[in-house]
């Protein structure tokens, strides 16, 4: 080849590094434009295939590894990446609802969802009903002939009731309709959804898989290559990507993110046993304590806890009281999220979020991170003091 110019060499190297180089870190494939060997070769790649390379928003091989890997863990087939859960929460929706379907949601459902859904009904032409997450089988009678799909939540991650999954699964099934699952609390590691009958699996990566807080994503799983099609489809259409350095993130976090999940359920447990003797709390809304909505579910379908629980303040507590009590924690911090090494606290206005609520007192939700609980004990301890 003649020589170059100074400015076209610095596009166009010879060089090309030595073939046989392996680590332990997943490499870092960054695109926007994929190269073809030739005109042939780029006509006869296709963007749904995970076999080969189209475009950088179709995948490379950064984030059909991280998808793959997330598959293996739920015990999926196929996975979608997508740049946030609410956006994969999206994904499933609009792939498999048009104007005159009808989607179920359960009552404590995840508020983004809900207003997405709201919004769907508003302006698209669905309906959209809500149901008791303690319904099982009862869900039966609300499925219509045009109930293409039913959300569950396992648990809520406000109020923390545990769904049915057998039970609603097979009462769908039945009905023709398909069931989607939110199964960021479990990580998919103390929840084998696709077991119990679920049809599609959502993560939102943001939490334990990332474990950083400092990453937005989210993951659609199934088992099924026809359905997973109709999901692509939608992905392909609504222009969803992530960044490979994101993706590689995740990556770098999923070999602790079975050793972060235990570390979080054993300090959340004994903190939440703590809360549940103090005359400050009237209800410890924890899955693994037997007095918590749904408990006899979580023991039978799930294998761990994780670190997210919600607490009810005794009634005689107004909200500018449990609002002081969250401002004066010093090692738990406002904000919204979990998942991540750090603790969090968020009060919430309960009654106005759920249609049916019935218990009286402010509802804070925990996050526990990964402090000592005992440090956490005593942070709460002295803002109890204060409250």
């Amino acid at each position: 080849m003649a020589k170059k110019n100074p400015q076209t060499a610095l596009m166009h190297s010879e060089y090309s590094a030595p073939a046989g180089f392996d680590a332990f870190p997943v490499a870092i494939h960054h695109a926007s434009t994929v190269l073809f060997k030739n005109v042939a070769a780029m006509r006869a790649r296709d963007w749904q295939e995970k076999s080969s390379y189209t475009y950088g928003l179709h995948g490379t091989p950064t984030s059909f590894t991280l998808e793959a890997r997330l598959a293996e863990i739920e015990g999926g087939q196929h996975c979608l990446l997508a740049p946030s859960g609410l956006a994969a929460i999206t994904m499933i929706d609009l792939a498999l609802l048009k104007s005159g379907d009808d989607v179920l949601l359960p009552d404590n459902v995840y508020n983004p969802n809900r207003d997405l859904n709201n919004w769907l009904a508003n302006d698209f032409g669905i309906t959209a009903r809500y149901y008791d997450p303690l319904i099982g089988a009862g869900i039966t009678d609300l499925i219509q002939p045009n109930t293409r799909l039913i959300w569950t939540e396992a648990p809520g991650s406000v109020s923390m009731e545990v769904p049915d999954l057998p039970a609603i699964c097979a009462a769908a099934h039945a009905k023709g309709a398909l069931v989607a699952i939110d199964n960021t609390w479990s990580a998919g590691l103390a929840l084998r959804a696709f077991d119990l009958g679920v049809d599609i699996v959502m993560q939102a990566l943001t939490k334990y898989q990332s474990g950083g807080s400092d990453v937005l994503m989210g993951a659609v799983i199934t088992r099924d290559a026809t359905l997973n099609q109709r999901l692509q489809t939608a992905h392909m259409r609504l222009g969803f990507g992530v960044g490979m350095d994101d993706a590689y993130l995740v990556l770098r976090s999923l070999p602790t993110m079975k050793l972060r999940f235990e570390a979080h359920d054993a300090a959340a447990r004994t903190v939440a046993a703590w809360l549940k003797q103090q005359p400050q709390i009237s209800k410890v809304l924890h899955p693994a304590f037997a007095d918590c909505p749904g408990h006899e579910t979580w023991k039978r379908d799930f294998t761990g806890a994780g670190g997210l629980f919600s607490v009810l303040f005794d009634a005689r507590y107004a909200e500018e009281q449990t609002d002081r009590f969250v401002d004066s924690l010093k090692l738990f911090k406002i904000g919204y999220s979990w998942g991540g090494a750090n603790s969090l606290c968020v009060p919430y206005r309960i009654q106005g979020m759920r249609k049916n609520w019935q218990d009286q007192g402010v509802l804070v939700r925990f996050n526990i991170g990964l402090e000592d609980p005992q440090d956490l004990i005593a942070d709460i301890e002295q803002a109890f003091a204060v409250m």
